[in-house]
């Protein structure tokens, strides 16, 4: 029975950072037997707000077969090194690149046979060019003290494996297995009058989600928009453009900015809407989007994530993103009558459910951690 030892910067009941605690949620949610594991975490979510967590600095459970330690910030380098030592895990499991307690401090000092380092887009050339220097630096360490040799890359496609090998070289083992998606119930679609929309973007608030394009392509829609943003404020210079170019849209569009959601209230945010829109410069998996998707809720977003042929499903569109293609899109679905628009609700559940297969991921895991060729 293999040991996975976790680490990530937040955890569930964190729900901020979004995809990341999802995907580690519904893995050890799915991978309910034949493993154990054990999530070292801190005490905090995004930002560094703290989590409604009764105990801290020791594991306690989270399911039959995984323990969680939420780490308050003292000691909490020192302590993920000693419960290593003392659990001597099979593998030891990053997720997400750049993080002094959670990638650079286990990747160094962490005693275990294997690691494996989830990338989770951050090896996207859009992503890398945020705070660029920094980053660059983190990778050329990497190579020249021959961590990228000793670890392996998890990537959750086969575009990203590219970008994987592209940063850190041929010498960097990659291996593909994707996130662990959670599909909602298909709900019931709501009633769609021509020249109206109801619609919704969950992610947080950064360029990388391009909201403001969004924003800005809504100045030339004609038609009537309700649109409901949820999200955490990561750049707080880009939120305030946005703001300002919310102050400019025409009255028949109305924004609501709503912050955050956690996980399980997001099904009845979804509930009264007819499109989810996140044309994203990149996302690795994108599970808000599969979600949406999942829960018969048609998709705008970006031809740079693994949710593609939207259109030929007629689950929603996939698009270069710039102002023009973003209008264009949004008046489409605004024009939709209730009999094509049914067609996408039914189109969208059906794609969500035809593009993931769950048993086929959990042997790719299986695949993973008992792979003959570990380090």
């Amino acid at each position: 029975m293999p040991t996975i030892f976790i680490t990530i910067p937040w955890f569930s009941p964190a729900f901020k950072a979004g995809g990341p605690i999802q995907s580690i949620v519904n893995m050890v949610n799915e991978l309910n037997s034949g493993y154990r594991f054990y999530i070292y975490t801190s005490n905090s979510d995004l930002n560094g707000e703290p989590i409604a967590v009764a105990t801290v600095n020791e594991w306690v459970p989270f399911n039959e077969y995984t323990k969680v330690w939420y780490a308050t910030s003292k000691n909490r380098s020192e302590n993920l090194i000693n419960q290593v030592q003392k659990i001597k895990p099979d593998w030891v499991y990053m997720i997400g690149m750049f993080s002094w307690h959670y990638t650079i401090v286990p990747l160094l000092f962490a005693k275990a046979p294997h690691k494996l380092l989830s990338v989770r887009g951050m090896m996207h050339p859009g992503a890398l060019e945020q705070k660029s220097w920094k980053k660059k630096v983190f990778l050329v360490l990497m190579k020249t003290m021959g961590l990228a040799r000793r670890t392996i890359f998890q990537a959750t496609d086969t575009v990203e494996a590219g970008h994987i090998t592209c940063a850190l070289g041929t010498e960097a083992r990659v291996r593909v297995a994707a996130n662990f998606p959670r599909l909602l119930p298909a709900q019931i679609p709501v009633q769609k009058e021509p020249g109206n929309l109801k619609m919704i973007s969950v992610g947080i608030v950064s360029p990388m989600k391009n909201y403001l394009l969004v924003l800005q392509a809504l100045e030339n829609v004609k038609a009537n928009v309700e649109y409901h943003i949820y999200g955490p404020v990561k750049d707080t210079v880009y939120w305030e453009a946005c703001l300002e170019q919310i102050k400019k849209l025409p009255g028949h569009i109305t924004v609501f900015f709503h912050r955050e959601i956690p996980a399980h209230k997001i099904p009845e945010k979804l509930q009264e809407q007819q499109l989810f829109i996140l044309p994203s410069v990149s996302e690795n998996y994108g599970h808000a989007i599969i979600e949406a998707l999942s829960a018969g809720v048609p998709v705008v977003t970006s031809l740079n994530l693994p949710w593609l042929h939207l259109e030929e499903a007629q689950a929603g569109i996939n698009l270069q993103p710039s102002i023009d293609t973003l209008a264009a899109a949004i008046e489409n679905f605004a024009a939709m009558g209730p009999d094509i628009f049914f067609t996408y609700c039914d189109g969208a559940a059906t794609y969500a459910r035809q593009h993931t297969n769950l048993e086929e991921l959990k042997n790719k895991y299986n695949e993973l951690f008992n792979a003959a060729d570990k380090l």
